[in-house]
């Protein structure tokens, strides 16, 4: 679980570098746009923070109170990111239209076209990079940091518009680009809590997750047939529960070494988390 931290702790690093950066640069030229998206990189920073307890927490082993862990813990954090982005769309959503109704101007300078593009550049390579580890490991903490990540970027585009659109003497520029990302980031926002509320909700996989592990239980030799398959997310990941029906030639030993052949090679399987196997002799018991 260690390479899970890595994500978090550069994205605290390089938001706390850019936040400075963009707030010192947005105050010395009277910046609205820039010390806005400053205040959006800070705000990184929280939800990062929120995410590293989240995956500490999430990643102890179980106990007696959580007896099968505490993986339930990943998308609930994962949900207060998502309910943070959509703070931070009703921000720039509200900054936007109050700009185009009080029709603000700044004077635009190379410096400040330069350090929005050096944001947009190092933020993108903070999402590419933690939306990889974050794929690599399932953990939906990551993937949501990742689109927050995103979400920077594009606010940052955002603010490179609205510059150059102010240098070029177009003043709502900057205002309408806002207002998009804003739709974009909450576009974002919504799908990470909807996803995550299903994890915590205990939702059914994919048709075709659920016909995978019946074809891998049938794959094992000596299972005459599978039924009553139950499958939920427990998290990130599924609880398997199944029937495998076998000969009623077999012994008791090898009716159980069946059963935990296939346990074993549904648990394999990078959607699943634990497997419940339960033994049906074929023709006899349903």
């Amino acid at each position: 679980m260690i390479r899970a931290y890595k994500p978090i702790m550069v994205s605290i690093l390089g938001n706390i570098s850019l936040s400075i950066l963009k707030i010192g640069i947005g105050l010395a030229y009277s910046s609205l746009a820039l010390i806005s998206d400053g205040v959006h990189s800070l705000s990184d920073v929280i939800t990062s923070i929120i995410g590293f307890f989240g995956i500490k927490i999430s990643s102890k082993p179980p106990d007696k109170s959580h007896p099968f862990g505490h993986s339930r813990f990943e998308p609930l954090f994962a949900i207060a990111i998502g309910f943070a982005l959509l703070l931070v769309a009703y921000e720039i959503a509200r900054d936007s239209i109050g700009r185009m109704l009080f029709k603000e101007v700044i004077s635009v300078n190379a410096l400040m076209l330069a350090v929005t593009l050096l944001s947009i550049i190092a933020k993108e390579g903070m999402t590419q990079y933690t939306l990889k580890i974050g794929k690599e490991l399932n953990n939906q903490i990551l993937i949501a940091d990742a689109y927050h990540h995103r979400s920077d970027v594009l606010s940052s585009v955002a603010v490179l518009f609205g510059l150059l659109a102010q240098r070029f003497g177009f003043a709502y520029g900057d205002s309408l680009a806002g207002f998009v990302v804003a739709l974009f980031i909450a576009k974002v926002a919504i799908e990470i809590v909807i996803q995550n509320v299903n994890y915590l909700t205990g939702s059914s996989p994919p048709f075709e997750v659920c016909e995978k592990i019946k074809e891998v239980a049938l794959s094992v030799e000596g299972v005459k047939g599978v039924h009553d398959l139950k499958a939920h997310y427990t998290g990130p990941k599924i609880h398997v529960e199944l029937h495998i029906e076998v000969s009623p030639n077999l012994t008791l030993k090898e009716a159980h070494d069946i059963s935990e052949e296939v346990k074993e090679k549904i648990e394999g399987l990078e959607e699943v988390e634990r497997a419940f196997i339960h033994v049906d002799i074929k023709g006899v018991t349903k």
